[in-house]
């Protein structure tokens, strides 16, 4: 019986090497960032001086 072997290692690599180059692109571009406001937030600022 013979052994099984793919036809092509090479275009085995290939593809999953598109296929994951694909996976990360498709969830990079997907990713929709939410704008935030910087009315309603404020930044409360404590100013010390030091007293040597």
């Amino acid at each position: 019986m013979p052994q099984m072997m793919p036809l092509s290692w090479l275009m085995l690599y290939i593809f999953f090497s598109i296929m994951f180059m694909l996976f990360n692109f498709i969830n990079y571009f997907s990713y929709i960032p939410m704008m935030v406001s910087m009315k309603n937030k404020m930044i409360n600022k404590k100013i010390t001086t030091w007293k040597w």
